[in-house]
């Protein structure tokens, strides 16, 4: 029997090693691609893709492509043309931050004030409204697409960051989530609280808010990187290239400069993981709490 278990758990950790390896390799691809030199791109990659001018369509190349992890040479020149000569590129990136921070910290508040009411109220209209929250949550964004364009057009808000911020803001998945991690709040904490005189927003600011720390986190950076990789709304919310995110604006790159493409791409991606490996514990730890809370 001891036998079997260590097969089974070595298979088991074999295949999740496998598992791992296949995410992590494309990021490693990307950021060790990005400190290869030019020429070494060319001669790994080729010309993977052909624009065919009298089309304006895009083909596929029966080229080979070297996948190379270790560059021969490190070189910074693609840094060098993202940070310093390309501001279009830093555009893009503060274009995302301007559109990410507000929806985070916003939808934080807000979030966190409904989850309380849904947490301190009781009742069937607090079901229903709760079960409406649950039922818009389950839908995928392209359903809410159109609605939101239409009300973002009657209210003079399409092609302005508005368009996409103010939907952003109540979005009904950090609701849920704060709302069922309230719930495990002993209820003689909050009783013991209004015995002491406190009134229902000390209640939420003194006792509730600190014992949801991991909850906040969670909803922070779940909040933060679904935002932060948006493409569908900015395509269809800003007509104005300039105003576009940088989520948008990698697809544009061409082949060309697919030494800049690997760079920029990198510098995409650290915001997001600086925030995941900060707030990893909290991450883990708000998500298995409000799933094993019933109600």
């Amino acid at each position: 029997m001891k036998k079997k278990r260590c097969f089974s758990r070595g298979a088991l950790f074999i295949l999740a090693l496998l598992f791992a390896a296949g995410f992590v390799l494309p990021t490693l691809l990307t950021v060790t691609n990005s400190f290869m030199t030019e020429s070494e791109l060319n001669a790994n990659y080729g010309q993977v893709f052909s624009s065919t001018a009298s089309s304006g369509s895009t083909t596929y190349l029966s080229e080979s492509v070297t996948l190379k992890f270790i560059p021969d040479k490190v070189s910074f020149s693609q840094y060098i043309t993202v940070l310093f000569r390309s501001p279009e590129y830093l555009l893009k990136f503060w274009n995302s931050v301007i559109l990410t921070l507000p929806i985070v910290l916003v939808q934080l508040g807000f979030a966190a004030v409904s989850a309380y009411g849904f947490t301190r109220w009781r009742g069937k209209v607090r079901s229903v409204i709760f079960f409406s929250y649950v039922i818009l949550m389950l839908m995928p964004y392209q359903v809410t697409l159109v609605p939101n364009y239409l009300v973002s057009e009657k209210l003079g808000l399409l092609g302005t960051r508005w368009a996409i911020i103010f939907p952003g803001i109540f979005a009904p998945f950090s609701v849920f989530l704060l709302t069922k991690f309230m719930r495990r709040i002993p209820v003689s904490l909050i009783e013991a609280a209004r015995l002491e005189g406190a009134g229902e927003w000390k209640v939420f600011t003194r006792v509730c808010l600190p014992q949801c720390r991991s909850a906040l986190y969670s909803v922070a950076i779940l909040t933060f990187i679904d935002n932060w990789n948006m493409v569908e709304q900015p395509l269809i919310l800003l007509s104005d290239a300039s105003k576009q995110p940088l989520s948008v604006y990698l697809s544009e790159i061409n082949t060309g400069e697919v030494g800049v493409a690997f760079a920029v791409a990198t510098i995409y991606m650290i915001p997001s993981l600086l925030l995941f490996l900060h707030g990893e514990s909290y991450l883990a730890e708000g998500i298995a709490y409000s799933g094993s809370v019933k109600g």
